[in-house]
């Protein structure tokens, strides 16, 4: 298993191959569905996006509340091929990499490659082990989307597997 610090260097993302393992540690940020939207709306109307996306990686998640002396609360991964549609044109304004669950389009993988970007899958039920690794957890925009607004969370020991990595490998098609 790799022990990995974000931002990823080029280097970092090609020395990882589908199926390698790893623990993530850094700056991550939560974007669903919704977000996404709002995202594309801002960039479509020539706007700053409310996160730099050069070097980001977003967690396709939308974390629970925090419980008392914890920093959020479950935080699972969502469908990522629901995020198809947005993936490609975010990678090519240098998003580093998408973390969710499952697999991605045949669109996601050519952007993958192109970018030199990685798609870590997290693991579906595994939500409260993804909370306990978060170590801040803060609201970034639109809060009226409530658990989908954007969260910057800084994460420590992550645990994720290469879904898709920078050479178009993909766990899915092995």
């Amino acid at each position: 298993m790799r022990t990995l610090t974000l931002p990823l260097s080029e280097r970092d993302v090609l020395s990882l191959h589908a199926g390698d393992t790893a623990l993530l540690s850094g700056t991550i940020y939560t974007a669903r569905d919704c977000a996404h939207k709002r995202i594309f709306e801002l960039l479509d109307a020539d706007m700053v996006p409310p996160f730099p996306l050069k070097g980001a990686f977003i967690y396709y998640a939308g974390p629970c509340p925090a419980p008392a002396g914890k920093a959020c609360g479950s935080c699972g991964p969502t469908t990522s091929a629901r995020m198809n549609p947005y993936a490609p044109r975010l990678l090519s304004l240098g998003l580093g990499g998408i973390i969710g669950k499952g697999e991605m389009s045949e669109e996601v993988r050519r952007a993958l490659v192109k970018n030199k970007a990685v798609y870590f899958a997290a693991i579906g039920g595994a939500g409260a082990i993804y909370g306990n690794a978060i170590r801040k957890s803060e609201l970034v925009a639109f809060p009226e989307l409530l658990s989908e607004a954007v969260y910057r969370l800084e994460v420590e020991n992550f645990p994720l597997v290469v879904a898709m990595d920078c050479y178009g490998n993909s766990v899915y098609k092995k």
